[in-house]
This record gives structure tokens, C-alpha cells and sequence, in this order.
């Protein structure tokens, strides 16, 4: 399970960008926002160099299901 619609189409670092920036915007609270907006900035310079596309493919991967991790963590109860 994605946490938003569009996750199996993620196939490059920009497109994860986008993808994991529109999810932030779907947490309750502002500052829950802004934490994972900075941890997704920190994430992406840490790995700008990486020029591997084995790894690039376990990165996307990794982070859309921490993304799908935290996504439920705030998921709003029904």
C-alpha cells in the first residue's frame, strides 16, 4: 500500500522529491510538515551523489515505504 496514488510511478530522484513533498502536505499539522520537508531535504543532499542505479532503485523503494511508515503513523482515525 502507497501512502498517496502515483507511488509505483516513481522512477527518479526528482520525481521521489515531488512525490515524498506531496505527501507532507497531507499531515495534520504544520510542524509535522515542516520536519519531514527538512528530512527529505537532508535525505536528498546526503545522496545527490549517488550514481549507482541499482542503489537509486533501493533508495526510491526505501523511502516511499518509510513514507507509507509515517503516512499511517499521523493517518487520521476513521
Amino acid at each position: 500500500m502507497a501512502p498517496l496514488p502515483g507511488a509505483e510511478l516513481v522512477k527518479t530522484p526528482l520525481q521521489l522529491y515531488r512525490y515524498l513533498l506531496r505527501c507532507c502536505r497531507v499531515l495534520p499539522e504544520k510542524n509535522l510538515q515542516d520536519h519531514y520537508k527538512h528530512t527529505i531535504q537532508q535525505s536528498f543532499k546526503v545522496h545527490a551523489d549517488e550514481d549507482s542505479p541499482e542503489r537509486i532503485k533501493q533508495i526510491i523503494k526505501r523511502a516511499i515505504q518509510d513514507a507509507d511508515w509515517v503516512m499511517d503513523k499521523y493517518k487520521k482515525p476513521k
